[in-house]
């Protein structure tokens, strides 16, 4: 395998669960770092290659600095669930990206959903997925869909979404990636495969993305074997 060539990632999401992962993958495989967060207290990792800025997701303008010279942009943004009120996160934080991207002549990003944002794509899963937890997330799932769509419309930018199942706090592990151009993983079937996957493999995928034009203008769903 070729070595892999050190690229400048700006990364949205840094602080979260999954994001924290990625940082810290991304900065072992050589790659410079601009984490751009809410709270810089919240990232608790120094490094020579990290940049930690502080700016606001829903506005272009404060992103475009910041994304300037940077060679991809890669988000790990998580909107909690609502049942009052919808979501809106993640189409409002995808459309300022765009923006800023444009603006700073960066034509990469790779973002994360999850399983089953298409409203039907439950259709198979588990009664307790397809009854209980999928109604609880319903909210997050639309507004994720929502964002899918929109990258779908978007021709100048090359995107990856990354589509996850259950996410658990593990590291990253060796094992191989089951990959699937769709909503979730089938097996032979048609039956979805496992249900939960570390965040610490999540980001492995994502980085993986990084020397590869597999995925390019596509959403794939993931899980481990």
């Amino acid at each position: 395998m070729a070595e892999s060539v050190r690229m400048k990632i700006a990364v949205l999401g840094a602080t979260g669960q999954t994001g924290q992962y990625l940082v810290n993958q991304a900065l072992q495989q050589g790659h410079t770092v601009t984490a751009i967060v809410r709270n810089p207290a919240k990232l608790t990792v120094h490094h020579d290659n990290l940049k930690v800025v502080e700016a606001d997701i829903f506005s272009a303008d404060s992103l475009k600095t910041h994304f300037k010279g940077q060679d991809v942009v890669m988000s790990c943004l998580g909107f909690p669930a609502s049942f009052f009120s919808g979501v809106s996160g993640y189409t409002l934080s995808m459309t300022s990206m765009i923006s800023a991207m444009r603006e700073a002549r960066v034509n990469k990003i790779i973002t994360m959903t999850s399983w089953y944002t298409e409203p039907n794509s439950g259709a198979q899963s588990s009664f307790l997925i397809r009854f209980l937890l999928l109604p609880m997330i319903r909210s997050v799932l639309t507004n994720m869909h929502e964002m899918e769509k929109l990258l779908h419309k978007t021709e100048d930018i090359s995107w990856t979404v990354v589509r996850p199942p259950g996410l658990k706090n593990l590291q990253a592990s060796a094992q191989e990636f089951l990959t699937h151009e769709g909503y979730f993983v089938p097996d032979g079937s048609g039956l979805p495969v496992g249900s939960a996957v570390g965040r610490g493999d999540v980001a492995r995928f994502m980085l993986s993305l990084l020397n590869s034009n597999a995925w390019v203008n596509k959403g794939v769903a993931i899980t481990t074997k």
